[in-house]
Parts: C-alpha cells; sequence; structure tokens
C-alpha cells in the first residue's frame, strides 16, 4: 500500500472515531459502558450500595452514587445541549434530568453528565419539595424555547415504590435555564406517576401561552390534556389506548418476557386549515397506530362523553414485530419516525404520500448488537434525529456487563435517515 493510500484510511478512521459511527442510517455519536456525572459530590466511583434495609435511609442522604444503577432513558437536544434523563427506578442516581454540552465535549464519546438546570434541583429528598425533582423518563422542546418533562414523583425501588411526591408538569425556559411553571396533576385525575413516562407539547411560537401538554398513561390507559394557558388538566379514556394482548409477547436483547403498556407516545401533524393538528398514538405493547384531531382533545366537555363515535381513529398496522416506544413527526417532510423495539432498530411511515400500511412502512435502521431497546426518539428543530437505546430489558431480567457498551445516543438527519427507503420523498 502506498504512504498516500495509508494516510487516507487513516484519516478515516480519525473521522469516524471524532464524528461516530455509521449504523445502517443512524450514526453513533456517544457509548457508554457505565454513566457518570459532574459534580456529583461523591469522587467513590466504586461505592457498591449495602443491602442491608436499615441502612437504606442514610444511604441515600448521602447522596450515593451507584453506577449499575443508572440507565439512561430519555434524550432531547436544543442548541447545543443534549438532555439526558434518568428515572430513578433504583437507588444511587444522583441527577435524574442532565444534559450534555456539544460545544465543548470534543471527541470524547463517553462524556460525563451534568445536572440541569442544577444539581440542586435534581437532589433527592424523601420528603415532597415542590422545587426538588424526583424521577424524569423524558423530555420534549417546544417551538417557544422551553423544556417540558413529567416528574413521576416516584422513587421505584423493585417491591417498594415509593411516591415521595404529586406526579407535576414542569416547563422551564432554556434562554434562561429558570422554571416557568410546575403543576402537579391532581389525585382526582391519577393516584401514581410511574405510568407518565412521556409528554407532547401542541404549540405555536406566536401564541406561547396557549399550549397544550398530551399526557399518555400507559399503567391506566389513559390519555391526559394540560392547558397552560388554564392551568388545569382533564382526562380520556377509549378502548384505542389499551395494549393488544397479541403483541405483548417480547423477545429482546436475548430477553423473553411480556408487558401489557398501554397508550405511551404521542406525536402531532402539522397544523391544518383550521389551526388543529392530527395527534398519532399507540400503545407499546401492540402495532397499530390511532389518530385523534386535536381539536377533540382540546375541550374539556369532550372528556366525559360516554362514546367518542368516530372521533378516535384505527390507522392500521406497522406489521409484525413493529412495537414501538416514541415516535415523533418531521413537519418539513410529513415522515413519522418510530422505536422499534423487537427490531432494534428505526422505522419510518411518509404521512404525505401513503396510507398505513406494512408496505408503506421503511427500515431507517435495525441492529441487534449495538441498538438493543431504543427507548427514546426525538426530532430536533433542526431536522436532526436523536435515539437513545438504553438495554433495558437486559437490566431488567438479567445482568448489563459493565466491561461492555451499554448505552448509546444516535442521530441523523431526516433526508439522509430515509435515503433509499420506502419513505424518500
Amino acid at each position: 500500500m502506498s504512504t498516500q493510500g495509508f494516510l487516507l484510511i487513516l484519516i478515516t478512521i480519525v473521522y469516524l472515531q471524532i464524528t461516530g459511527i455509521h449504523c445502517t442510517g443512524l450514526i453513533e455519536v456517544f457509548e457508554w459502558k457505565q454513566m457518570d456525572y459532574e459534580n456529583r459530590g461523591d469522587s467513590d466511583s466504586d461505592f457498591v450500595f449495602p443491602t442491608d434495609i436499615e441502612k437504606h435511609e442514610a444511604a441515600m442522604q448521602n447522596d450515593s452514587y451507584i453506577p449499575y444503577n443508572n440507565v439512561p432513558m430519555g434524550v432531547s437536544h436544543f442548541k447545543g445541549k443534549l438532555f439526558i434523563t434518568m428515572p430513578r427506578r433504583r437507588l444511587g442516581i444522583p441527577s435524574t434530568l442532565n444534559y450534555i454540552d456539544l460545544k465543548t465535549v470534543g471527541s470524547n464519546r463517553s462524556p460525563k453528565l451534568r445536572a440541569y438546570p442544577d444539581m440542586d434541583t435534581n437532589e433527592f429528598t424523601d420528603t415532597a419539595n415542590a422545587n426538588r425533582i424526583i424521577s424524569v423518563y423524558r423530555t420534549r422542546v417546544d417551538a417557544c424555547n422551553r423544556l417540558w418533562f413529567i416528574d413521576t414523583g416516584m422513587l421505584e425501588l423493585p417491591d417498594n415504590k415509593i411516591q415521595v411526591q404529586r406526579p407535576s408538569i414542569w416547563i422551564i425556559d432554556l434562554n434562561t435555564n429558570k422554571k416557568i411553571n410546575r403543576f402537579e396533576i391532581p389525585q382526582s385525575i391519577v393516584s401514581t406517576g410511574p405510568g407518565l413516562a412521556s409528554i407532547t407539547v401542541d404549540v405555536d411560537n406566536k401564541a406561547c401561552h396557549k399550549a397544550f401538554g398530551y399526557v399518555p398513561d400507559l399503567n391506566n390507559n389513559a390519555l391526559y390534556v394540560y392547558s397552560l394557558e388554564e392551568n388545569r388538566i382533564w382526562s380520556f379514556s377509549h378502548n384505542y389506548f389499551h395494549f393488544d394482548p397479541i403483541q405483548g409477547d417480547l423477545s429482546i436483547g436475548g430477553q423473553d418476557f411480556s408487558w401489557n403498556d398501554g397508550i405511551f407516545s404521542i406525536t402531532l401533524g402539522n397544523k391544518n386549515m383550521n389551526g388543529y393538528r392530527t395527534a398519532f398514538f399507540h400503545p407499546m405493547a401492540s402495532t397499530n397506530e390511532f389518530a385523534v384531531s386535536t381539536k377533540v382533545l382540546q375541550n374539556e366537555r369532550n372528556a366525559g362523553r360516554s362514546s367518542h363515535g368516530q372521533d378516535f381513529e384505527l390507522l392500521g398496522t406497522r406489521g409484525p414485530q413493529k412495537q414501538s416506544t416514541m415516535h415523533d413527526f418531521d413537519p418539513k417532510t410529513g415522515i413519522i419516525f418510530y422505536a422499534e423495539i423487537m427490531k432494534n432498530g428505526v422505522g419510518c411511515w411518509n404521512t404525505m404520500t401513503s396510507d398505513f400500511s406494512a408496505s408503506n412502512h421503511g427500515q431507517v435502521a435495525m441492529d441487534a448488537d449495538r441498538m438493543i431497546y431504543p427507548s427514546d426518539l426525538t426530532i430536533d428543530n433542526e431536522g436532526t434525529i436523536w435515539v437513545m437505546t438504553n438495554s433495558m430489558p437486559i437490566f431488567i431480567y438479567s445482568q448489563l456487563d459493565p466491561n461492555v457498551v451499554n448505552f448509546r445516543v444516535w442521530k441523523q438527519r431526516v433526508q439522509d435517515a430515509v435515503e433509499n427507503t420506502v419513505c424518500e420523498t
């Protein structure tokens, strides 16, 4: 091989190491064997949490850090800040809402997380505190430069779940990093918070105060609608919010198990002539997709109806083994992208050019080894898809190997992701 050829190969390898690794449509940006934090107040990363239950409370008060228990769940991006959530499903999690500064991370492919907006807000307390966040699954950025999320208020210890405080909707101004609003979800709507794993924001940047938040409850098979302007919330029930018993048996990462997660993800199409959108939604243990107009959802009186008539619509099925956690709509192309857990990848459907049938769904990415359980998928305002894969079934039903990569963040431009698929415009 010539010297010039060798240098070209070397440059290519270095470039891939810096910019990420391609995986059939997506680029691997970050990877971790175990997660760690900046300024977590505990320098002993090898700390082993005491198994004696009497030491339980004292260890929590010391802000202990248990590397193995930190499994990331959500990912979203805003102007160089990549938000990573760490729901408190175990002990030893210093901060539940975090970010990575993409402008300073350089070539580090396994950066430490920074608490957002600060460590004080994320500090765990075992008593209710309106200034503290207990557990966050996923975040969403709206058109008004605000970060929305649900604090479940629950410490989800196995066999000992503790509802520390009421679940609440948080809104933070991303320009100032200050809390705009915290709305406690009343007991009359929901008793506990672990089924509140996401929120979808409906807003126009010309009327930021008129925002609506749509909250799926995967445990209670309900959809909650929050009005920021009225600062109140109401609840919808429908058979379409329930899981499909035929699609609840899953095999992911070498683990076979059954889940019954109901309505899990909601994404919104573009506004129609009347100023409303189509809300696309699905249960996680299902391959079906459904739709309803936001005109229906935004009218609180509709929530109390005993029958919704034809307002809720079955679009169709994505096809076999295409159960999905999160999905998101790209407003420029009209394409919806799905995080598909049985496929260990990402699928797509073009709402502009095709009906909802299995033959019209494309496969953007798939990797049974490196994309185990895509837990979140978002599209930022720059037209880039972000995906988190976190090996969650192995963590729950087996044991993660701390010596191999378990967690990854992926990205890709929308147009590049659908290239050579049926979704390509």
